[in-house]
Parts: C-alpha cells; structure tokens; sequence
C-alpha cells in the first residue's frame, strides 16, 4: 500500500474518532476569537486604530497557538492514558504518515475560528488590514510551528506535565506575550525571551501578512519559526519510533 493510501486511511480514522470533539473545539474557537476581537477592546479605553489592528490580527495567532500548544497536548495526554498511543504505534504506517494525518485535520481546526475573527473585525472596526500574498505560507508556517512544538512536548511528557505547560502556555499567551500588543511594553528580559521563544515570531508573521503595510518580519523570525517547527516535528517522530 502506497504511503498516500496509508495517510489517507489514517486521516479518515483519526476524524472519525474525533469527529464530535472536533465540532465542539472548532466552535469554542470562534467564540475565542470574537472574544479577543470585541472582548478585548473593553479593556482598553476608547481604544485606537493601532490597537485594534494589534487584536484583529493577534486572534488568529491566539487561535494557532491555542490549538497547537493547548489543545493539541491535552488530546495527546488523554490519548497516553486511554492507551491508544500504543495502539498507534502498533499501526503498519510511518510514523511520518501519522503526524502528517493529525497535522491536516488540526490545521483544518483552526481555519473557522480564524475565518470569523478576521471577519468579525473588518466590519465592526475596519482595523486597516493590508493581506499580502505571504498570508498562506505564513499561516501554515505558524501552524506547523505551533502544532509541531505541541506534539514535541506532549509526546516527550508525561500527561501531567503536559497539562501543567498548556495551562501555562495559554495564560502566558494571553497575557505576558507581545501578541495583541507592542513588544516594547513587556520588561527588557521578557523581551530578550521572547526573542528565542517562538510565540512572538508568531505574531509577527501573522501581522506583516494581515497588514503589510503597517507591520513587518524579518527574516530571523521566520527563522526561528522554522527551527521550532524542525525540533518539534523531528523529537515527536523520534519518540513515536522508540520501543
């Protein structure tokens, strides 16, 4: 059997499995996102145009961040303990064919919740977006990022361990990461950390691709996404090998 074949039955497993799961985290992800669009601005009196620029294109990267490195972890958790993580590696299949197969239908996850916010935020607030063409390969780079590192950590821990990171890593990512709002205003060693981190490459990415003209990456952030992405999707792979 070809590897397409092999991805293609293990797709069609692993959604049917998930199928329900799937529909309620696609919509507790578009709540999520309106959240961060129109929640968010009450925090701020008579907010400006530049900050409303910062929440419309920060929930997209709130949402791939969430997915790869909360969600993502937890479901892998629960999978450890069920035991059908054994299960899958008793599978004929690469185990490359594997992630590659949760990898599409995680992706596939994100994009309502990331559909609406963008939505949501042009015709209430008109925040100036400016789409370059970058805005596909950087979504998925920052997809892949996300959920590569997520699988990396939650296939190299235990499901308590797990858990503990993704509570941290979402309160982090809400509220101590330069995401909806300026890098400048977070203290000089915060900075310095999210200078190796890949959350803040993230949302730069995100934001030189909804608004161009406004924002702008440089070439080290995508970098760094990139290495991220290569440590996380290599250790799960590793992992998933071993005996």
């Amino acid at each position: 059997m070809s590897m397409l074949s092999h991805y293609k039955h293990v797709f069609q497993m692993q959604f049917l499995r998930n199928a329900g799961f799937f529909v309620v985290i696609a919509f507790i992800q578009i709540l999520i996102s309106i959240g961060i669009v129109i929640g968010f601005t009450y925090l701020i009196p008579d907010p400006s145009t530049s900050s409303i620029l910062y929440l419309a294109t920060g929930a997209p990267t709130i949402i791939l961040i969430i997915t790869g490195l909360v969600i993502l972890p937890q479901q892998i958790g629960t999978a450890k303990a069920d035991g059908y993580m054994e299960y899958i590696k008793s599978w004929p299949v690469k185990r490359s064919v594997i992630l590659g197969a949760d990898t599409t239908l995680w992706i596939l996850l994100t994009i309502p919740g990331i559909i609406v916010s963008s939505i949501v935020a042009y015709f209430m607030f008109n925040p100036g977006y400016d789409v370059s063409w970058t805005v596909v390969p950087a979504f998925f780079l920052i997809a892949l990022t996300s959920i590569g590192v997520g699988y990396g950590f939650s296939y190299l821990l235990s499901p308590a361990a797990s858990l503990g990171i993704s509570q941290v890593i979402v309160f982090g990512a809400l509220m101590f990461s330069p995401v909806n709002f300026p890098m400048e205003r977070l203290p000089e060693w915060l900075q310095s950390l999210h200078e190796i981190l890949p959350i803040y490459s993230m949302a730069e990415v995100m934001r030189a691709s909804l608004a161009a003209s406004t924002f702008t990456a440089g070439i080290e952030n995508y970098i760094n996404l990139l290495l991220w992405c290569v440590l996380g999707y290599g250790g799960a792979i590793f992992i998933l090998n071993k005996r």
